[in-house]
């Protein structure tokens, strides 16, 4: 019934999420993001609501506001701590009270206690933050708003549990507009949605909006892809500080944000793009326990079926103790595929706790395959005690491998994960319940294929006065298909119309290379924060994983920078949070709190049918497999590019043994539930 779905109260009353507005600023490769929720309490008692926001793994909160009835309330970013106890002593003396903070478990979660919102009361909630968009496969920036709402309730508990009802039952509004500016010309934007025409705003085409077509039902992910001309070359953003911050800090000092895409000769791609030993660790512990076995072990299946024939492999797992399919790494063909597959397939989270450390040992212990470079594909939900131990090893190793990390389900530690992947020269990869895991696998995999660029560095020619001081982690690694972003803070005066230069120098497979970008001083006009924020975020999340152990002189000193530069930059981090109090209103709030779930759409997979002739089975089967994927999952096609590439090999090898064949494919449509 429609009240299991959690739209209606028990008095068959609405739900209290009334619309949501949210406004998308592009800038280059970096966005803020604008979330306006309006919310009404239509019971007779008052509400207390806790929502669950996911956003990228790299955004930060930097506005939390709130409308109730006649009052405006801006939140303060202040130490964790003292904001819980603001928040708990103002409901406990009958005050309206927000809090807003990363949640214990993963920084790209925020929880967001609404307080007690009386009965009849509306509340209109804006909540604004700053993200780095991820670069897709065909070099198209994606944003994404989940469909799960952009809020997810949030039950008092561990994880995260989401209900899911028809669109056409979703009780609440959306709308939703775009604003992109870039030194570079905006070729086209697409998305997943019906949006109205772009509208240029300049000649030259490097500034546009666009908005979601009226009528939207939120029915599916809103996302949104926006493609620039030339998007290899580097480009550099330069922000203007806040005028009231102190020159000299971070956010009173201009910021320039340099965009690193670099596109590697083909001659050197294709070079070692069939050899490789590849090595999976999967965490089979039992804090694992709560992902079904068919999502776990899903994407590590389908890479093996997307490993290159000819190379090796093998797979360990590990709990408290740890095991491995194969003595050693054995060659790749379809029969240890085959074979690795079906035992994958069957394994459980019964190995105890996470000890990641002694299965790490035993794979640098083997001696690695001549001519095959050992790529490490470490699969956990991060939840270890000896976090630095285990990065100090894997950097001990980095020499002879590359360590590509995923964290999975909502509660995986970056520390661990970025951490790994940072200290093998790799590239790591969250992976959340809600999100389609084989693009970010796929995209692992071909970055693990690639050679390794080595020897990077950067260098700064700025005007005498001028110095940069570069506030991101130094580059280890550069992938085709990675962008890099460096933040620098730029000191000093510097005259009218000057220009510096940034140049990146790397060595490809022992071939010398680098990219010099010019750029102006001068910042662009009416810029924002964006840029300032991000580079405040990158800080404070250095710091964060900085973090010395307890007992060491130097133990909170990371700590209580993180705060400080999160309070001055009103950037959230895991020391601190956002609180708001109403204190206007002393009344005390009558009746028992009630928390209400909010519902969430969903929508059927694809629909597809054939009809084929009499013809060799397996070939045909293939051949239909591959007409399928071209013709209606173009848009997933990270995920199955290499697995094709592989079948059209194998078709052009059974030459002469396939007949004809008449193909009818019925157009794909979303169903509902019914």
């Amino acid at each position: 019934t429609m009240a299991n779905c959690g739209l209606v109260t028990i008095q068959k009353e609405p739900v209290p999420l009334k619309s949501i507005e949210v406004d998308l600023e592009v800038r280059d490769h970096v966005a803020t993001v604008v979330s306006t929720l309006n919310y009404k309490n239509q019971e007779d008692k008052p509400l207390e609501a806790v929502f669950v926001f996911p956003l990228p793994g790299d955004a930060a909160v930097c506005h939390f506001s709130a409308q109730i009835g006649q009052t405006h309330i801006v939140a303060e970013v202040k130490e964790k701590q003292q904001a819980r106890e603001e928040y708990d002593d103002a409901l406990s003396s009958g005050q309206q009270a927000f809090l807003l903070e990363e949640s214990e478990q993963s920084p790209d979660i925020f929880s967001l206690s609404v307080g007690s919102l009386p009965p009849g009361e509306s509340a209109s909630i804006r909540l604004e933050y700053v993200t780095e968009l991820a670069v897709q496969a065909d070099d198209g920036l994606r944003f994404c708003l989940p469909a799960v709402l952009n809020p997810r309730y949030q039950p008092r508990g561990p994880r995260v549990q989401v209900s899911s009802v028809p669109a056409s039952l979703v009780p609440y509004s959306l709308s939703f507009s775009v604003q992109v500016s870039s030194p570079r010309p905006i070729c086209k934007v697409e998305s997943s949605c019906s949006l109205e025409p772009l509208q240029y705003l300049n000649s030259d085409q490097t500034q546009a909006t666009l908005k979601l077509a009226a009528g939207h039902k939120f029915d599916r992910d809103v996302e949104v892809l926006i493609y620039y001309k030339d998007a290899h070359q580097p480009t550099a953003v330069v922000e203007a500080g806040q005028a009231s911050a102190q020159p000299g800090s971070l956010m009173g000092d201009p910021v320039v944000m340099v965009s690193l895409y670099p596109e590697f000769p083909q001659s050197v791609m294709s070079s070692l793009a069939s050899s490789g030993e590849f090595v999976f660790l999967m965490d089979r512990s039992g804090s694992m326990c709560w992902l079904s076995v068919k999502y776990k072990h899903f994407h590590v299946s389908w890479m093996l079926i997307s490993l290159p024939m000819g190379c090796y492999f093998n797979i360990y797992s590990f709990g408290s103790s740890f095991e491995h399919i194969f003595p050693k790494s054995v060659e790749y063909n379809e029969k240890t595929m085959e074979e690795a597959v079906k035992k994958v397939e069957v394994m459980d989270s019964n190995l105890g706790g996470t000890e990641i450390l002694h299965p790490l040992q035993h794979i640098y212990s083997q001696p690695c395959i001549p001519k095959q470079p050992r790529q490490l594909f470490v699969f956990t939900d991060g939840e270890v005690g000896n976090t630095k131990e285990v990065i100090d090893h894997v950097k001990k190793n980095a020499g002879s491998h590359r360590c590509f990390s995923f964290g999975i389900g909502e509660g995986a530690s970056s520390a661990l994960i970025n951490g790994i992947a940072k200290a093998g020269g790799g590239h790591a990869q969250f992976i959340t319940g809600t999100d389609r895991m084989q693009p970010k696998v796929m995209q692992s995999l071909k970055f693990a294929l690639q050679p390794s660029v080595e020897e990077i560095s950067v260098a700064w020619d700025l005007p005498k006065g001028v110095s940069a001081t570069i506030l991101s982690p130094p580059i280890t690694t550069m992938f085709q298909g990675q962008r890099s972003l460096i933040y620098a803070q730029l000191t000093g005066e510097s005259p009218a119309a000057s220009e510096g230069s940034v140049t990146v120098k790397y060595s490809l497979a022992g071939h010398p290379s680098q990219n010099q970008l010019n750029f102006g001083l001068k910042p662009a006009e009416d810029t924002g924060l964006t840029v300032h924020r991000l580079a405040a975020r990158t800080v404070i999340r250095s710091l964060e994983l900085e973090q010395a152990p307890y007992g060491d002189p130097r133990y909170g000193e990371a700590q209580k920078k993180a705060a400080e530069l999160s309070v001055q930059s009103g950037v959230s981090s895991s020391f601190t949070a956002f609180i708001a109090v109403n204190k206007d209103n002393g009344k005390s709030v009558q009746g028992p709190l009630v928390r209400r779930n909010v519902p969430t759409p969903f929508y059927g997979s694809d629909i597809l049918s054939v009809s084929v002739n009499q013809v060799n089975e397996e070939v045909y089967a293939t051949i239909l497999a591959l007409i399928w994927l071209h013709g209606f999952k173009m848009d997933a096609k990270e995920e199955w590019e290499l697995l094709a590439g592989k079948a059209a090999s194998w078709i052009q090898a059974q030459n002469g043994k396939n007949e004809a064949a008449e193909v009818v494919v019925k157009d794909s449509q979303p169903f509902s539930d019914d």
